[in-house]
């Protein structure tokens, strides 16, 4: 295993960004610094313009293909800039784990494959999460009526409740993330670091506190 060779795979999600390059030279600023100052090269680019989407995303992408079998023949490390850049999919990243083929994401060096299942169980709950409460939320205050942006006790107390249950909701997904990395004897402030390094929102976005992960524990 070459593990000082890589095959940098960059991707942007349309046409448009493709283009302009917009998205594309802050993924190859993050994939040379970490190049950078190390006995490590890269062999051969990628560069794919998608959607992504869906669980069939490596079917659609031609220029992943072409890495990962450079990737194969040479025995060589995919290296990406972000994790988001290949899917928020959970089939689509174990797929891709179960290609035998090794793959570094810059944004995560250091993160194992159980890591990158767990960033990639929980960016897609998040994404899934704010598509439905966003259309149940229009579908109901479509029927009841409501004027959007209207504002009163009523609207109070029904946002307070959509809250709730979103929060009990969040724990119960992050459960699982939360008792693996309790059963590694990781303390409170230790779970806070590990969160925070896999990318893993808290409840409300943004980074983990020790309060936060002390309440959800």
């Amino acid at each position: 295993m070459a593990h000082d060779q890589f095959v940098t795979y960059y991707r942007v999600s349309t046409q448009r960004q493709g283009a302009s390059g917009l998205g594309l030279e802050a993924q190859r600023q993050a994939v040379t610094q970490y190049l950078s100052g190390r006995d490590r090269k890269a062999i051969g680019e990628f560069v794919e313009v998608e959607t992504g989407k869906g669980a069939n995303a490596l079917e659609k992408r031609p220029e992943l293909r072409k890495a990962l079998e450079l990737c194969r023949k040479s025995g060589a490390t995919l290296l990406i800039a972000k994790l988001d850049r290949l899917a928020r999919n959970v089939h689509f990243v174990s797929g891709l784990i179960e290609t035998g083929v090794d793959f570094i994401a810059a944004d995560m060096p250091n993160a194992n494959k159980v890591m990158i299942q767990m960033h990639a169980v929980m960016s897609e709950w998040e994404r899934d999460q704010i598509s439905e409460r966003t259309k149940a939320a229009l579908a109901a205050a479509k029927a009841r009526g409501v004027v959007l942006g209207a504002t009163g006790r009523t609207n109070l107390r029904r946002h307070t409740e959509e809250r709730q249950e979103a929060a009990k909701a969040f724990r119960e997904r992050l459960k699982p993330v939360l008792d693996g990395l309790i059963a590694q004897g990781l303390s409170r402030r230790a779970i806070v670091e590990r969160l925070n390094d896999l990318g893993i929102t808290a409840p409300r976005g943004g980074v983990w506190s020790l309060g936060q992960v002390q309440r959800m524990c």
